[in-house]
Parts: C-alpha cells; sequence; structure tokens
C-alpha cells in the first residue's frame, strides 16, 4: 500500500484552523501525506502548519455575506469549487476527507459527497455550524468537541473534545503561579471576530482596579488594528503596563504565563485555556450562531474554572469587580485553575487521527 491521503477542509477563522492544524500535525508524524483545502481568507492561518502540508486554495462563498449581486454569485462560486475538487479527487484520491466547517470546506466535502469518498466532519462548538449541519447526516461520523452537541436526526456523533496546537500542549497542565504581591499577568483575547467590546472594557476595567492591584498588573491585549492604538494608548495613560497587539503568535506561552485569562468563548480558546488550565473570565459573542459560545462556556463555569459575563452585561465595573475577585484570592485563583484541568482533553488531537485512522480501515476492509 501507498502513503495513506488525508484532505483536511476548513474555514477561515482560528476556530476551525487550529484544530486543523492540530490533527495535520498528528497525521504527518503517523505517516500520512495531508492536505489542506481552504480559501484565500484561511490561508491567512497556514503559518503555523508543518511545512509538509500541501496547502490548496480553493473558491468558495457564503450567502450570508455580501449584496445581491454577492449572494447571486454564491451559487455558481460553490458549484465551481466543487467540480474542481472533484477532478482534482478523481486524480488523486483521498483515503478519507475531514472537514472543519466554515464555508471554505464546502467544495472538499461535496465532492467526496459526490464520489463517495469516506468523510466526517469535527464540530468545535455545541451548536452546529451551518456548513457542519449542512453535511452532518452525510458524512460517517460528526468528532464533537463539546458534548453533548446539538445534531440533526441520523446523525452519529462522537465525542472526540477539541484539538490543540502542539505548541499548546507544550504547555499543557504548565504550573500556575497563584496572584500575588509581584507582577501578574493578564491576557486578553477577542478571538477572530467581536473582540471590539473587549477593547472598549477591559482597560477601563484594568484602570479602575485598586492602586495596589493594578501596579503589579502585566497586559497582553489581542485588539484589532482599528482599535489597537487607542487602546495602547489608554493603558499608558493609566500606567499599566501593556502589549497590544492584532495577533500574537506565542499565545501558549502567554497563557502558561497568565494569571488570568480574559477571553471570547470560542472553541479554540476555551480548549487552549482548559488544557493549560488558567483561571478565566468568559464573555461569550452576543451574535454568535445559536448562541454557541455560551454553550462552549458551560463547561468550565460549571467546573467553577471560569466566570462568564453575558455581553448584556459587560461594563467597566462589572468586570473589574470579577478580576479583583480573582486576583486578591489566590487559593480561590489556584482552585479555579485546577477545575480548567478537569475540563480540558488533552488527548483529542489522538481521539480524531484514531477515527480517521478507523474510517480508512473500515474503507479498506
Amino acid at each position: 500500500m501507498g502513503q495513506p491521503y488525508l484532505l483536511i477542509a476548513a474555514g477561515g477563522t482560528g476556530g476551525h484552523m487550529f484544530p486543523a492544524q492540530a490533527l495535520a500535525e498528528t497525521m504527518l508524524r503517523r505517516g500520512w501525506r495531508v492536505r489542506l483545502s481552504t480559501d484565500a481568507r484561511g490561508a491567512r492561518y497556514t503559518g503555523g502548519f508543518p511545512h509538509s502540508t500541501e496547502i490548496a486554495q480553493v473558491a468558495s462563498a457564503t450567502f450570508s455575506r455580501g449584496g445581491l449581486a454577492g449572494k447571486a454569485m454564491a451559487g455558481p462560486v460553490i458549484a465551481g469549487g466543487v467540480t474542481s475538487m472533484a477532478w482534482q479527487m478523481l486524480r488523486d484520491r483521498p483515503d478519507v476527507v475531514v472537514g472543519f466547517g466554515g464555508y471554505p470546506s464546502i467544495p472538499a466535502l461535496g465532492a467526496a459527497t459526490l464520489l463517495g469518498v469516506p468523510r466526517m466532519i469535527h464540530e468545535q462548538n455545541g451548536v452546529l455550524g451551518q456548513v457542519n449541519q449542512m453535511f452532518a447526516t452525510r458524512v460517517a461520523q460528526v468528532a464533537c468537541g463539546v458534548w453533548p452537541t446539538d445534531l440533526p436526526e441520523g446523525a452519529r456523533g462522537v465525542h472526540v473534545g477539541n484539538p490543540v496546537r502542539a505548541a499548546v500542549l507544550e504547555r499543557a497542565a504548565a504550573p500556575y503561579i497563584p496572584p500575588g504581591d509581584y507582577p501578574m499577568s493578564v491576557l486578553v483575547m477577542g478571538g477572530s471576530q467581536g473582540a471590539r467590546i473587549l477593547s472598549d472594557v477591559v482597560p477601563g476595567a484594568i484602570a479602575a482596579l485598586p492602586d495596589d492591584l493594578r501596579r503589579h498588573i502585566r497586559v497582553s491585549h489581542q485588539a484589532r488594528d482599528e482599535d489597537g492604538e487607542r487602546v495602547a494608548a489608554y493603558y499608558s495613560e493609566h500606567g499599566v503596563l501593556a502589549e497590544v497587539e492584532p495577533f500574537f503568535h506565542d499565545v501558549p506561552r502567554r497563557m502558561s504565563e497568565a494569571q488570568l485569562v480574559i477571553s471570547r468563548s470560542g472553541a479554540s480558546s476555551v480548549a487552549d485555556i482548559s488544557v493549560i488550565g488558567r483561571p478565566s473570565v468568559l464573555i461569550p459573542y452576543a451574535v454568535a450562531a445559536g448562541d454557541h459560545q455560551t454553550a462552549n462556556a458551560r463547561g468550565l463555569v460549571q467546573a467553577g474554572a471560569a466566570i462568564m459575563i453575558p455581553e448584556s452585561a459587560l461594563d467597566v465595573s462589572s468586570l473589574a469587580e470579577q478580576i479583583t475577585t480573582i486576583l486578591t484570592n489566590p487559593k480561590a485563583a489556584q482552585t479555579m485553575a485546577r477545575a480548567a484541568l478537569s475540563v480540558g482533553v488533552p488527548d483529542a488531537t489522538e481521539r480524531l487521527a484514531a477515527l480517521v485512522e478507523g474510517l480508512a480501515q473500515k474503507e479498506t476492509a
């Protein structure tokens, strides 16, 4: 037998691409050839993929964005992408296709469905995204990052957890230094969407902390390009040491060194927090489809590892109060860090890889 070939299809956000990267890393180590199918937006996240991963950009589109002309063109663009991918599969047939959601995964999953190629999907959130909803009953398995996940009738769900990148696994269960009378790190992550409210509220909440607490705080704050300058200026004006960037390439290191994480509750962020094990304040993205970020946060909150603040209730005073509560109570913060680890699934990638190999073996049996 030749080298087995895995085709990964993933959309253009970190929430889709980071678990796809984790699977690529593992399957390459297991001797598979791996190709990633994405679009130009997703290609921005491929810098962390192993160099031996083949990257293929494919045309796709969504009906949910753009004006009438854009929506009218979405169908033909998607059809063209599926056709192109089908021809590629006829010339170079994958052993398994795994979709991670997002509209750029439609061409590969659509072509695999037409040609009968073994296929499965991974859903990171507690509520299926639109594309995964479309394919859930047309694949062998739905590997679920959050359990339980709301699945349509006829879909076969398997709980595997959310894969995290090798850089996160290297920091898994890193020793936690509880807050105290010394420099403390706070990591602020807004995800790829909806970060503006964190840029509007978090700097004010940090500035509103009691003086004897605020003087110890060091902030790493991910902010959109258009917000970065004002956020950095605000921290500086209030005497808070802060690094403000649109994207940190060393999030696992910063998280492992943090006493507190303030974050949206995207699936990848929640997985990283639980595998590394850190106290967190989570602010679910209010307009996330199906309110899936609230579902994502629930496990950490129920375990006592996180405090969840609905976006509608988020303001400077409420956030400052929660930050103060955590960072002035070392014993409680330590307990939250341990509780976060209890929710983590550090072997999620291995579980997912086992499903991939099992699907390939079933096809050849």
